[in-house]
Formats: C-alpha cells, sequence, structure tokens
C-alpha cells in the first residue's frame, strides 16, 4: 500500500543520509509496531537534539546494532510524533518537511501545528490545498 504525505499525495524520502526511517529505508512509513509513531521528518536543531536527550530519547549517540550514526544538527531524521508534540510543546520543536511526512502523523500532531514548522513550503501556496 502507498504511504501519503500530510498533504495528500505519494510520501516522499525524508534521508538517506543518514538512512532514517522505521524500516530504515529512508521513508517516514509506519506500521502497526511502530508504537512511537516515526512519520515526522523533522530537520534536527541543536535545540531540539538537547531536548530529545532531557525526556530519554537520545538522538545524538550512535547505535551501530540498530543501524543508527547519532545525528547532527541539520539532518533529515524521522521522528516519533508523539516526542515531536512533546518538544512542541515544551518550546523546542524542529523544522518539518512536510513532503517527507506521512499523514499517519495527523493522528497525533494537527496539521495546522505541523504547518506552522514547514520548511519545504512553495512559492506559490495555492498547491497546499
Amino acid at each position: 500500500m502507498m504511504s501519503l504525505k500530510v498533504l495528500g499525495g505519494p510520501l516522499e524520502e525524508c534521508s538517506i543520509d543518514p538512512v532514517t526511517g522505521w524500516f530504515r529505508n529512508g521513508s517516514c512509513e509506519t506500521s502497526e509496531e511502530d508504537i512511537g509513531s516515526h512519520t515526522i521528518c523533522a530537520v534536527v536543531t541543536r535545540e531540539f537534539l538537547e531536548h530529545q536527550a532531557s525526556i530519554g530519547n537520545d538522538l545524538l549517540t550512535p547505535v551501530p546494532a540498530f543501524r543508527f550514526p547519532g545525528l547532527q544538527p541539520g539532518d533529515r531524521w524521522c521522528v516519533t510524533a508523539h516526542n515531536w508534540l512533546r518538544a512542541h510543546n515544551d518550546g523546542a520543536a524542529a523544522p518539518v518537511v512536510l513532503a517527507a511526512t506521512s499523514e499517519v502523523a495527523l493522528e497525533i500532531v494537527p496539521l495546522e501545528t505541523l504547518q506552522r514548522y514547514a520548511v519545504d513550503v512553495p512559492d506559490h501556496p495555492e498547491g497546499l490545498d
């Protein structure tokens, strides 16, 4: 089944360098086993990474066993919708790539909230409908 992005249409790739996603295929696709809902393609910032570490989600330290390289500010990564929303509520949300964010994220985070952090807004917003 084809995964869709939050604005409709096919879900675009989030990152292959580093390779991200619940399935480690570069996409923020998900499955029922993905309890955290790794569905938001974020461009991580130092503030976001520090916030995540403060809530017990260390995204800085490499974990080779899980093919996790550790993240640097500027990396794109499929983050959990739950933790992204927590960062938003705490004033530390990372920018979001809407074209690579799964529509499943909308079960947790309202579209309007994601749009406030969008970094892939086109010059002519008519296409956002």
